[in-house]
């Protein structure tokens, strides 16, 4: 990526996400205290407890079925925890005022319904959120898809969905973004990009849970690690 490129975003998201660098990054944002879920006699999360402060990027990192994507969609409201409870800004996902405001969600790059164009599909999005039509085209420069808009979601690459998802996510301004797995389907390049958008987030006030099973993937993006083995917490700490 080029300095034009980098300045590019920057620029955009300096104009997308109020400044709000003035804010404390020691407030716990999410919260999981003694979390656990069971599948029958399947254990997938094991009493699982840590904080994420407001401000950072912070990687969710375990071998796959460690019980990532099972503890997201708890802290999501989309699972019900077995035992324990799972907080953010101190209230379960439902209790939230506005949630989508609050947290931008990706778990899934292929939830877009791939008839319609990524433009419509952002426009939906917006309707649903109470957002301005105006920051589809906002956020469509931003995850660089402007030229995509119109096509097809189903004739996307991986990579691109990918992009659309995080579109989608950013499109109500939320506090808060929650990402299973961004990379994924995203070439070099677009990896760089990714790293560099969610460091410009943090840089704007704004928190990211980030995960991913491969360690390098978030090694040059998060402030800190949460690592999970079998359901179990192995280490919360920086690199």
């Amino acid at each position: 990526m080029g300095k034009d490129e980098a300045a590019r975003i920057r620029l955009l998201s300096l104009r997308l996400w109020p400044d709000r660098r003035g804010r404390s990054t020691t407030v716990a944002v999410i919260e999981l205290h003694d979390l656990t879920k069971r599948f029958g006699d399947l254990l997938a999360v094991d009493d699982l407890s840590f904080e994420v402060n407001s401000g950072q990027v912070v990687g969710f990192l375990g071998p796959n079925g460690a019980g990532k994507t099972t503890t997201l969609r708890m802290l999501l409201g989309l699972a019900t925890p077995t035992e324990g409870s799972a907080t953010i800004n101190g209230r379960p996902y439902q209790e939230l005022d506005q949630p989508l405001h609050v947290v931008g969600a990706v778990l899934d790059a292929s939830d877009a319904h791939p008839g319609r164009s990524a433009r419509n599909h952002l426009r939906i999005q917006a309707m649903l959120g109470e957002v301005n039509q105006s920051r589809i085209d906002e956020v469509l420069d931003l995850v660089d898809l402007t030229s995509a808009a119109d096509r097809r979601v189903g004739e996307f690459s991986l990579g691109m969905r990918q992009r659309l998802g995080l579109a989608t996510a950013l499109l109500t301004e939320p506090e808060i973004l929650i990402l299973d797995e961004p990379a994924n389907g995203l070439d070099p390049e677009g990896v760089h990009w990714l790293r560099r958008l969610l460091r410009d987030l943090a840089a704007e006030g704004r928190t990211v849970l980030v995960s991913s099973h491969v360690l390098a993937e978030v090694a040059h993006t998060v402030d800190s690690v949460v690592i999970l083995d079998r359901g179990r917490l192995v280490t919360h700490s920086t690199l």
